[in-house]
């Protein structure tokens, strides 16, 4: 595809641009105009497997796909991370019948306009730059997850140390390139336009690490199901 950037990430009215990725669940590719004319979509576009907050919204994505099934919602997680790797990650940790591409150029991530944070030593161009001071600052609270708020390198070690997942060269490439980048989920509708989306990069950076409830969810799938 052409190479395609967006001022911001894309909002509800927006028609979704056609990205093709490399299937990690199966052989082949997948592209967003796989649904358009058929079904609606959830696309979660996260950081690398690397990323312990992305593995648990991961997860939690995937929890949900028998009840968008059941709303004729199809769900599609893009992760930046190698193919190969990916594979091994999900051969080990398999979540079920999910559907899932690689996207380690973040092909997508810039298609659905979601930035790429450049850290910075002192300055603060949310959400482009972010100086480690005000990094360091924020908290991550993950109730049942971490002991107490931590920082985000903090809470991000703790995770690693209780998942056991050890990085591999692929997983510290993808870190050295891209460790800021933001993420977000986006419903589409059977055509292909935007209805409703979850990202790290709102003005206020109140989304950083954290993933919509269920609830959310559901409740916009309701909206676009048929």
């Amino acid at each position: 595809m052409d190479e395609y950037r967006s001022s911001g990430p894309l909002q509800p009215g927006d028609r979704a641009p056609n990205v093709v990725l490399d299937a990690i669940t199966h052989e082949g590719k997948i592209a967003i105009d796989d649904f358009r004319g058929r079904k609606p979509v959830l696309v979660g576009l996260f950081r690398g497997l690397q990323c312990p907050f992305c593995r648990r919204q991961i997860a939690t994505m995937a929890q949900l796909k028998a009840a968008l099934n059941e709303r004729g919602v199809e769900s599609l997680t893009v992760v930046n991370t190698p193919i190969e790797r990916a594979r091994l990650y999900f051969r080990y940790h398999p979540l079920p019948d999910l559907l899932a591409a690689a996207d380690p150029e973040r092909i997508s991530h810039r298609a659905f306009g979601l930035p790429n944070l450049e850290f910075t030593e002192d300055e603060d161009d949310w959400p482009h730059k972010l100086s480690m001071q005000t990094a360091m600052s924020m908290r991550v609270e993950m109730p049942g997850e971490l002991p107490v708020p931590m920082n985000p390198v903090e809470a991000s070690e703790y995770l690693q140390q209780a998942d056991g997942y050890e990085m591999t060269e692929d997983d510290n490439r993808m870190n050295a390139v891209a460790m800021g980048q933001l993420v977000g989920e986006f419903l589409l509708d059977r055509n292909g336009v935007v209805r409703w989306c979850f990202t790290e990069a709102t003005p206020d950076g109140r989304n950083m690490f954290r993933a919509p409830s269920p609830d959310e969810v559901m409740s916009a799938a309701a909206q676009v199901a048929h």
